[in-house]
C-alpha cells in the first residue's frame, strides 16, 4: 500500500538531491533553495496551512494539488516529468518561476498553472480543463520548444505588454497564433479550434473564411493589438485563393468582418497574415475577398487496344489535391478501385496516365475518384470502352426529339441492344431495351416529365458501344 509523507517544515539550506519516493502532503513550511533538487516520484498536495517555495528544482512524476493561497513563484524550476498522465490540481493557483513540461502521456490542467520565467517543451501534449484552466504567461514569461507533439491543447493566458506566441493546437497539431504590438498592458486568452462556425454570415469586402480551423482570442482587458494568422498546408489543408486576396477576418457576434493585413507566403506551403491594429477580437481565421479555385478536370478519356484500356487525363489548378482513384465498373454502377495516381498539384495544366490489363466480354466503364487532402472528393464522368468499338455513323439518331427518340441501324448487327438516356448531371433518367431488325429503326418513348435539354444516349450489346447526344426540345 501506498504511504504519504506528512511533511510539517522542512528547510533545505545547500545543494542535495531528496528523494520522496512515496509522496507527500506539506502543511508546514517547504522551501527549496538555489542549487537544491527535490525528485518526488508519487503525488505532491500542497494543504491551505502549508508554505511552499521553489527556488530550486522540483522534479515531479506524479500529481500536484495546491490549496495554498498565493503561493509564491519562487526562482526556481518545476520539472513535470511523469511517464504516466499528471494532473494539476486544487482550489488555489500553482506558481512557478520556470517550468519544463517532459511527459509523453501528456499533463492535463484542472487548475490554472501560472509562469513567470521560461517554460520548456520538451515531451508530451498539454491539456486544460472544459471549465475553462489557463496555462498563464505572467508579463515577461516565455516558452521554448513548442511543436507538434509538445503544445497546449486548450487555453492559454498572456499577460502584460510584450510580443507573445500562443503556442496552441489540437493534440495534434501545433497551429500558433502570435500578438504585437500591444498599445498597453493586457490580458488575453487564446484556444484553438477546427471547425469554424457561422462561415456564411459576411461582411464585404469578405466573400468566404476558412472553414476547417479558427482561433479563439478574447481580450480580457487592454487596447489595441495585431494579430498574426498563418496557414501550413502540410497540418490543415489551406484553401487555393490568390495572396493577394487574403486577409485577417473576426466574428463580431453576427457577421465575420475583415481585419485587414497583407498576406504573405504559398498558398500551397505556409503563409501569414497580420491584421491591422484591433481593438475588439473573438473568433478569428482567415477571410478571402475572392473564391477558392476548385480542381479543373479538362478531359478524361480512354482507348481499348490489345486487351489493355489505356487511360488519360488532364487536369489545371490542382491544388490540395492528394490522389486520383481509378476505378471499374462492368454494369456502370458498382464501381471498384484498381489504382491511383498521386496528384501533383503543381497549379499548371498536368496528364496523367493509366493501364488497365484486363480481359472482359463486351463493355467496361471507368471514372475517377479525385480525392483532397482534407478527405473530400468529387467524381468524373464515366467512360465506356469495348473490344469492338463500331463508328457512330453506323447509328442515325433524329435531332431533335420531343416525345420519342428515332434511331435508325446501319449496321449489320441485328437483335436486342441495351440503352441508357443520362442527363447533363450523369443521371440515368431511362433504361432499358430495344429489338433492332437488321437495316431497321426503334424508337424510345421518352416520359412526360423529359425536360428540354442536352442528354447522352448509350446503345450497347456484347460487340457495340454507340453513344450520341440527343437534343430533346418539349
Amino acid at each position: 500500500m501506498r504511504k504519504c509523507l506528512y511533511i510539517e517544515i522542512i528547510l533545505v539550506l545547500v545543494s542535495g538531491l531528496c528523494f520522496g519516493q512515496t509522496g507527500f502532503r506539506n502543511s508546514g513550511n517547504l522551501q527549496l533553495h538555489t542549487g537544491t533538487n527535490m525528485a518526488v516520484v508519487g503525488n505532491v498536495e500542497n494543504s491551505s496551512t502549508a508554505n511552499l517555495i521553489n527556488n530550486g528544482s522540483l522534479y515531479l512524476k506524479g500529481n500536484l494539488t495546491n490549496h495554498q493561497a498565493l503561493m509564491s513563484a519562487g526562482t526556481g524550476t518545476l520539472y513535470l516529468n511523469g511517464t504516466s498522465i499528471q494532473t494539476i490540481a486544487g482550489t488555489e493557483l500553482i506558481k512557478t518561476s520556470d517550468l519544463v513540461t517532459d511527459n509523453i502521456a501528456g499533463i492535463v490542467l484542472n487548475n490554472n498553472l501560472t509562469v513567470s520565467g521560461t517554460h520548456t517543451f520538451t515531451n508530451g501534449i498539454i491539456t486544460t480543463s472544459a471549465t475553462p484552466n489557463y496555462l498563464i504567461y505572467e508579463a515577461v514569461a516565455t516558452h521554448n520548444g513548442s511543436a507538434d507533439n509538445r503544445h497546449i491543447s486548450g487555453w492559454v493566458k498572456k499577460i502584460g505588454t510584450s510580443d507573445f506566441v500562443f503556442p496552441v493546437g489540437n493534440g495534434t497539431y501545433l497551429r500558433p497564433v502570435a500578438m504585437s504590438n500591444l498599445s498597453g498592458s493586457a490580458e488575453f486568452n487564446c484556444h484553438y479550434f477546427n471547425t469554424t462556425n457561422n462561415i456564411y454570415e459576411l461582411w464585404s469586402p469578405l466573400v468566404q473564411v476558412k472553414s476547417n480551423e479558427y482561433w479563439q482570442v478574447d481580450k480580457i482587458s487592454g487596447g489595441t493589438a495585431q494579430i498574426t494568422l498563418n496557414w501550413d498546408n502540410s497540418k490543415v489543408p489551406m484553401d487555393n485563393i490568390d495572396l493577394a486576396d487574403i486577409l485577417s477576418a473576426e466574428y463580431n457576434g453576427n457577421d465575420w468582418e475583415s481585419k485587414g493585413g497583407s498576406a504573405t507566403g504559398d498558398v500551397s506551403t505556409t503563409g501569414s497574415v497580420t491584421s491591422n491594429n484591433i481593438n475588439t477580437f473573438g473568433e478569428m481565421t482567415l477571410g478571402y475577398k475572392s473564391f477558392p479555385v476548385p480542381l479543373k478536370l479538362i478531359s478524361f478519356s480512354g482507348l481499348r487496344r490489345n486487351g489493355t484500356s489505356f487511360l488519360d487525363w488532364t487536369t489545371d489548378n490542382e491544388f490540395n489535391v492528394s490522389h486520383f482513384e481509378v476505378q471499374r465498373s462492368y454494369d456502370a454502377s458498382s464501381f471498384t478501385t484498381i489504382g491511383n495516381r498521386t496528384a501533383r498539384n503543381s497549379g499548371s495544366r498536368e496528364l496523367y496516365s493509366f493501364e488497365d490489363a484486363v480481359f472482359f466480354r463486351g463493355i467496361v466503364y471507368y471514372r475517377l475518384r479525385s480525392v483532397d487532402n482534407d478527405g473530400t472528393f468529387s467524381y468524373s464522368k464515366i467512360i465506356a470502352l469495348s473490344e469492338k468499338d463500331i463508328i457512330s455513323s453506323d447509328f442515325v439518331v433524329l435531332n431533335p426529339a420531343r416525345y420519342a427518340i428515332t434511331i435508325f441501324n446501319k449496321t449489320t448487327e441485328q437483335g436486342v441492344f441495351g440503352y441508357r438516356l443520362i442527363n447533363s448531371g450523369g443521371q440515368v433518367i431511362l433504361k432499358g431495351n430495344v429489338n433492332f431488325e437488321l437495316n431497321g429503326n426503334a424508337v424510345i418513348q421518352l416520359p412526360s416529365q423529359t425536360a428540354s435539354g442536352t442528354y447522352m444516349l448509350e446503345l450497347r450489346n456484347s460487340n457495340i458501344l454507340f453513344t450520341r447526344q440527343v437534343l430533346v426540345e418539349r
